[in-house]
């Protein structure tokens, strides 16, 4: 029952973010749409920054669950990095998308995008490192340093979120499906003839 009603608040404040903003819900908005009362929500959250950063966490582990299956897959390493990386991309896409007001006034914050992200990176990373290290032992990559080489992919990639979800690059040609897959192959291929 308490997680329960925790969740129910943390889905309803999402809801009514992304339709009013941030800015312009109450808690008592979130506790009255949440057919609860004003007291009942103040168990479970000190105040909206406390139920906005649960709405975040939540948010970020939907993402990591979407990558987890992927890690889990029993694929080539070469073939489960592709499908990370158009995972990651397109999970991020329909999250901001789903959120409507919530994500303008998140991605203008970058320190909110910052603490978002460090909620998932380490774990981000630690799943990029398993797959490196699988295909080392497969023999598919030769990785000289797994783990800067994994903190690296992960920062590039969530370097790329905000061009992938707006979509930016059309006006030149790539689209959403282009960039995932041009960023797959110069990860795994690079730009050396070989």
């Amino acid at each position: 029952m308490v997680s329960k009603t925790r969740d129910k608040f943390i889905e309803v404040a999402r809801q009514l973010f992304a339709r009013k903003g941030v800015e312009n819900t109450t808690m008592n908005d979130i506790a009255s749409a949440s057919d609860k009362g004003r007291r009942t929500i103040y168990t479970y959250f000190k105040n909206k920054r406390d139920i906005y950063n649960a709405v975040v966490e939540s948010e970020s582990d939907k993402l990591l669950m979407n990558l987890r299956l992927i890690v889990a897959k029993r694929i080539p390493a070469e073939e489960k990095l592709k499908e990370y990386v158009a995972c990651r991309f397109e999970t991020m896409r329909e999250i901001v998308s789903r959120n409507g007001t919530l994500r303008a006034g998140f991605f203008r914050d970058l320190r909110k995008v910052d603490r978002a992200r460090k909620h998932i990176s380490k774990k981000e990373m630690a799943m990029l490192r398993e797959i490196l290290e699988e295909g080392q032992l497969n023999g598919e990559f030769e990785i000289p340093d797994l783990v800067h080489t994994a903190v690296i992919i992960t920062h590039t990639i969530q370097g790329l979120d905000v061009t992938y979800i707006r979509d930016s690059l059309s006006d030149k040609g790539i689209d959403q499906e282009m960039l995932a897959e041009y960023f797959s192959r110069m990860l795994l291929h690079g730009i050396l003839k070989r």
